[in-house]
């Protein structure tokens, strides 16, 4: 058995600019700030790592009662930001989910570093909440290198069985999502449907680079 764990922003979906619109309106409602993360490189990082460095790139502490209350204020906003039309399921998504998951019969998981509520916020409006039913969140830890463990561990004690590092295959689309996986010894798939181009991610230790998911004929080898 293999698990396979999935990254959201760029990889599955694109969320047509909801996650920034969300953390920019919560910093002024709660801080006064507009635009706080114009020019702000957020790819492959937690929301709990962007709201922090976003509040030190003001000069602000990012205090544990802060953070909170931005989150808090950044999930209210994104159940609204999400009902846009420039949303959409990145190239081959729905095809791939479900070939993994009725044909070769794997688990699928998420990896990823949005907030649980948030993760599950941006999924619904595609349907695919019911695909992925638990994973590693930005909730669960702030450091993304932390978070493959903690997927491996709910799902060992879902299947009531051990699963080992190098039994996951983790796919993203951005370095971070490949430097959180290797070390552990996983596997990496690296697809070039976000903010990276293919020639960049060849640059990473991904075990594979591909345009985008539509290309399962030459995944498979890597699944199997």
């Amino acid at each position: 058995m293999k698990l396979i764990l999935f990254d959201i922003d760029g990889t599955l979906i694109s969320a047509g600019g909801a996650g920034t619109r969300s953390l920019n309106r919560a910093f002024e409602k709660v801080l006064g700030i507009k635009d706080a993360f114009k020019n702000f490189e957020m790819a492959g990082k937690t929301d709990v790592q962007i709201i922090k460095e976003g509040l030190i790139l003001h000069g602000i502490e990012p205090s544990i009662s802060l953070v909170s209350e931005l989150i808090e204020s950044y999930l209210k906003n994104l159940t609204v930001e999400i009902n846009n039309n420039s949303k959409h399921l990145k190239p081959g998504v729905k095809d791939f989910i479900e070939f993994i998951h009725y044909e070769l019969k794997y688990p699928i998981g998420l990896l990823t570093g949005n907030l649980e509520k948030g993760a599950r916020i941006k999924l619904d409006p595609f349907g695919l909440n019911s695909f992925f039913p638990t994973g590693a969140f930005g909730s669960d830890h702030e450091d993304r290198n932390k978070l493959l463990p903690i997927a491996v561990k709910r799902f060992s004690k879902r299947f009531n069985n051990y699963l080992d590092f190098h039994q996951c295959i983790v796919i993203g689309d951005t370095p971070r999502d490949v430097a959180c996986a290797k070390p552990y010894g996983a596997k990496v798939i690296a697809v070039a449907t976000g903010p990276y181009g293919v020639e960049t991610l060849k640059k990473t230790e991904a075990d594979m680079v591909v345009e985008t998911l539509t290309e399962i004929n030459k995944i498979l080898p890597l699944l199997s």
